[in-house]
């Protein structure tokens, strides 16, 4: 469990060359020992590779809180993060939307 946890948790760190996160699959453990975990990452995108270590305390782990089922989670955590674009592109929407989101989602 804590294995899995931990290649959550590096999943969500960015390569520090070309600043893409670093996929699950490429996270290995490589060494546990008296709470310190020693991880390989290797970068996808720019195919840098780096050491990790870790120290990990004993005591309960809490798990994410979210709506959201582990098939969700794992679509979603591989999308790009909302960028400039997109907040410009919603806000261009939104100062020109009259309201109807009836005629916005009819199937006409």
């Amino acid at each position: 469990m804590r294995e899995a946890f931990l290649k959550r948790l590096f999943a969500k760190v960015n390569c520090g060359v070309c600043g893409q996160k670093y996929d699950a699959a490429n996270i290995k453990i490589l060494d546990q020992e008296d709470g310190l975990w020693v991880l390989s990452v290797y970068c996808g995108s720019c195919g840098t590779q780096g050491l990790i270590a870790a120290v990990v305390q004993e005591g309960n782990i809490t798990d994410i809180i979210t709506d959201l089922t582990e098939a969700e989670y794992d679509r979603f955590s591989k999308k790009e993060a909302v960028g400039v674009d997109d907040v410009q592109a919603i806000h261009s929407f939104l100062k020109e939307f009259d309201g109807d989101f009836a005629s916005l989602f009819s199937e006409e």
